[in-house]
């Protein structure tokens, strides 16, 4: 039965055409039936209703499930947790402070979304990887909203997000309480203005979409500070003076942009000056100039540390990543959004490559413009029946795949002694990341079939690891790296222990979280507390190893003292320079001494 006019005026015959036309489009990408003009729209919508219900089963599966089924990794999650519960413990939403004392590491959004979310959610997992997930669920439809800006295609820009959520990087980090899937939403915004700015023509256009761009880079500074200014001009000079007509524009607009940031960073900034005066020094040259370029900087990595991290980030992509970087070099003349989605890829990457200390999470503002250029890349491959393409893509998966079962197995055996991080008793684990893989195997395989036609089932690979790699991770780096279990099973000398003291920050900020208390005193080793300890009123904060027994005769006068320690090797004689304890509970690198309160 075809659409009926009736008596509609020719302009709306048009229109109810093309509504036609769509809606075979829909159906014939996703139902992949044979659909003529006389299809009813009824179905049709009901095919498209179909694939985005799968598509955000697999959003559910993927980013939320998981969440509170995971132990809080120290130092960033107990950290950015901690610095949230402290925030609204004490009601401060504007000075920023860890265990009690100040940090100025990050300006305040980044940190206010994740009050909101705990404040939702109360204390839990869930709640502080909560803003990363809504954040990188924004960032979706970005990807969404910019793939139909691209192409007008409903199915390449559906297939487009199960791209962008589907990729290594992206719901390994977007499903982790930083600050960076923050950040990169909001870069993501700054992409899609100047997406639209290379297409609107009229004055008010430019002017809203200029100040779009100012809005986000002023929004990504409140999170992550002066990188929000930085990675957006990167991306835009190179278009610009390839474009002379958009470099015209550059100098016309991009005044409205800067001001439109520094209005929106105004209130608070000054706010922050008065109440902290030494908030600007600290942020600007330690978080900002020290990390780009000091040799004492902290994660220095080499000059190609990124190379291994975007190959195995873009993940199961991998396989038409040069075919996708070459889409945005090749188009630049006849579709420029092209080039700028492969500068916003490429400039950033070598910025951070430049930088002394590199973390993988910094190059996560580059997995939205990639989404878009893998899924053009795909397409592309696809109209021109190139099977090849996606045969070479389903290969890598199935190697990445055969090499984690591999390297499981070779863990858990013990073959290879130096290798072995599970324990005897921990073969169940082993069997769950064994599923996990085969399962990758076996999507990647089914990606692989009929001449290229599934070829974004590669999406799915990913889909059980996601799942389950809370159950895979072994027993001594969950005990070292996610201490909240050995913490709760320790949970009533801890309560009542009047004195909580450790030597390492991440594991101080995950006892101050579970014990919901910011009094944890740091023991032998500062960290990045250094400069909060430096003021006045922090003296007592921090005990060196020397005056440790001397204060601890006086601080069991008053109560219970409890020392958590986090040991790497060679340090199992520091256990014996101590004064003995009532209790010693152990578990590969975590110790807990436990000093009972004795009477003066």
């Amino acid at each position: 039965m075809s659409l009926e006019y009736g008596t509609c005026h020719e302009r709306d015959r048009i229109t109810w055409r093309k509504v036609n036309c769509v809606y075979n489009l829909i159906a014939v990408t996703f139902a992949k039936q044979n659909v003529n003009a006389d299809t009813p729209p009824e179905s049709l919508r009901e095919g498209v209703g179909i694939w985005i219900a799968l598509l955000a089963v697999f959003f559910v599966l993927t980013y939320l499930v998981p969440l509170e089924g995971r132990l809080l990794w120290q130092p960033d999650e107990t950290r950015y947790a901690e610095i949230s519960r402290e925030m609204l413990s004490s009601g401060d939403w504007v000075v920023p402070h860890l265990l009690g004392l100040r940090y100025f590491e990050k300006p305040l959004a980044g940190y206010w979304m994740n009050n909101i979310s705990q404040w939702l959610f109360g204390n839990t997992n869930f709640a502080v990887r909560f803003a990363s997930v809504f954040s990188t669920s924004m960032s979706a439809l970005l990807v969404f909203i910019l793939a139909w800006t691209l192409w007008h295609q409903l199915r390449l820009s559906l297939l487009a997000v199960l791209v962008f959520l589907s990729l290594l990087l992206v719901f390994s980090i977007g499903t982790y309480g930083v600050l960076d899937p923050m950040i990169a939403l909001w870069l993501n915004v700054a992409l899609m203005a100047h997406v639209f700015s290379l297409r609107v023509v009229s004055w008010p256009g430019r002017t809203g979409v200029w100040f779009l761009f100012g809005l986000a880079c002023g929004l990504g500074f409140m999170i992550k500070g002066f990188l929000a200014l930085i990675v957006p001009v990167l991306a835009v000079l190179p278009v610009s003076f390839y474009y002379r007509r958009e470099l015209k524009l550059l100098l016309i607009y991009g005044p409205l942009a800067t001001l439109t940031a520094i209005l929106i960073n105004l209130p608070w900034a000054l706010t922050l000056a008065r109440l902290e005066p030494d908030f600007w020094s600290y942020f600007f040259w330690v978080e900002h100039v020290q990390r780009f370029a000091s040799e004492t900087a902290q994660h220095r990595a080499p000059l190609w540390f990124y190379l291994p991290v975007l190959a195995l980030g873009t993940l199961p992509w991998l396989g038409l990543l040069p075919g996708a970087l070459s889409v945005g070099w090749r188009m630049r003349r006849t579709q420029p959004e092209q080039l700028l989605l492969l500068c916003w890829v490429v400039m950033p990457l070598l910025f951070f490559s430049l930088a002394k200390g590199k973390l993988l999470t910094y190059i996560l503002p580059c997995m939205a413009p990639m989404a878009l250029l893998l899924t053009a890349y795909g397409q592309e491959c696809s109209n021109a029946l190139r099977s090849k393409v996606f045969a070479a893509n389903a290969g890598v998966n199935i190697a990445f795949a055969l090499c984690a079962i591999a390297a499981l197995l070779l863990a858990g055996s013990g073959m290879l002694p130096k290798s072995r991080i599970y324990s005897p008793e921990e073969w169940p684990r082993v069997a769950i990341g064994m599923l996990a893989f085969t399962s990758w195997l076996c999507f990647a395989v089914v990606s692989r079939c009929a001449h290229g036609d599934c070829w974004a089932l590669a999406a799915l690979c990913p889909l059980l690891f996601s799942l389950l790699i809370g159950q895979i991770i072994p027993q001594r780096i969950i005990d070292a790296k996610q201490p909240q279990e050995f913490i709760r099973s320790h949970e009533t000398e801890l309560m009542q222990s009047h004195y909580v003291l450790s030597n390492h920050v991440g594991i101080a900020t995950a006892l101050a979280w579970e014990l919901e208390r910011s009094d944890v005193l740091m023991y032998d080793g500062k960290g990045e507390l250094a400069y909060g300890l430096s003021y006045s009123d922090a003296q007592g904060r921090y005990l060196s190893r020397q005056a440790f027994p001397e204060w601890l005769i006086k601080a069991r006068c008053k109560g219970d003292v409890s020392l958590m320690l986090l040991l790497n090797r060679g340090q199992e004689k520091l256990l014996q320079s101590l004064p003995k304890a009532d209790n010693v509970h152990r578990n590969h690198r975590v110790t807990l001494l436990y000093y009972q309160k004795q009477s003066s």
